[in-house]
């Protein structure tokens, strides 16, 4: 059975069950999940299911069934993210660039139980994780995102800027980390100037967000939208975040990311709006902290941002760092 699942903010899960008829634009009432590539290539990223579930926070989902997964892993290798990074600073040495985002990813094969189980994770209730996944015959992905990319509720919009990592036992340094400090203000300041002719915006405060193992900054940025806006010119807009994009985001720089990514191997739905559509109510996460497979080959993909102060080797582990908070949140 083809599935979607959505984190709702109390916690529960909504559930979508195929077949799935597939819309060029959200329907006029009831329910849709919106699916699209990092890319946004789709014509048609509008899914209105057969069937509608609401799971209670904690209720596990009876409609994938077997055995867990058991996965061995294989860790990438550093030269082709090496090459990969040495371009990506020659490009902001020359001022083509500000920053961009490479994505390496750990392969494993799955030798016995089913993938599929790993969606009962979802219902977990991890705290600040907003679950999201997504079963289309033998191929899937399930995640456990830290970021919104944005929910629209009537008038008013919702964001947020989510950028720096670092372990949680390094959190009192991270606090005052120059480096992970500007690759925040960089997300956060491309955020509010896409933002500022949709209406008035306000930015609330940088925190540090705590994540199981890991600790991010996060801002969050609120707009009273001026005019009515539609969804797609949204997602359009918003997507990628800067924390997954380029800066300046321009049809070359979204090339050159769009191929660095290619070259790594990143699967086309990592970092990729994933939503749904309640009535007329939107929300929309960016579909990162993600295990992807395809029959017995599974991935797990991280990115990084690298501006000009980055060095090899942190970028290196800061990947790492996720893909192993990762395999923590789905236990594998």
């Amino acid at each position: 059975m083809d599935l979607a699942v959505f984190g709702a903010p109390d916690g529960g899960l909504v559930l979508g069950e195929g077949p799935f008829e597939s819309l060029s634009a959200p329907p006029l009432e009831g329910v849709a999940f919106y699916r699209n590539d990092f890319a946004l290539s789709s014509p048609s990223p509008w899914f209105v299911p057969r069937r509608v579930r609401r799971l209670a926070p904690g209720e596990s989902l009876d409609v994938v069934s077997g055995e867990f997964p058991v996965i061995s892993w294989e860790e990438p290798e550093v030269d082709p993210f090496a090459e990969v990074f040495g371009e990506v600073s020659h490009a902001i040495r020359g001022g083509l660039i500000e920053k961009s985002v490479p994505v390496m990813k750990a392969k494993g094969l799955c030798s016995s139980g089913t993938c599929r189980q790993l969606l009962q994770v979802l219902s977990s209730g991890k705290e600040s994780l907003r679950p999201y996944g997504w079963i289309d015959g033998d191929a899937g992905i399930a995640g456990l995102s830290p970021e919104l990319l944005f929910r629209l509720d009537g008038g008013m919009l919702h964001t947020m800027a989510l950028a720096g990592t670092a372990r949680r036992e390094e959190r009192e340094a991270f606090g005052v980390d120059e480096k992970e400090i500007r690759e925040h203000e960089f997300v956060a300041q491309t955020l509010l100037a896409k933002l500022s002719d949709l209406g008035v915006t306000t930015r609330h405060p940088r925190v540090v967000l705590d994540l199981d193992h890991l600790v991010h900054f996060h801002s969050g940025i609120d707009v009273e939208l001026a005019h009515p806006e539609s969804v797609d010119r949204l997602v359009r807009l918003l997507h990628p975040t800067p924390a997954l994009g380029p800066l300046p985001r321009t049809e070359d720089t979204m090339a050159l990311l769009l191929d660095w990514r290619s070259r790594l191997g990143c699967p086309p739905w990592f970092g990729a709006p994933f939503g749904l559509w309640q009535d007329g109510l939107f929300e929309a996460l960016v579909s990162i902290r993600m295990v992807a497979w395809h029959g017995e080959e599974v991935e797990i993909p991280s990115g990084c941002g690298v501006i000009e102060e980055s060095r090899l080797v942190n970028e290196w582990r800061e990947l790492r760092l996720k893909r192993e908070s990762v395999r923590r949140l789905f236990d594998l």
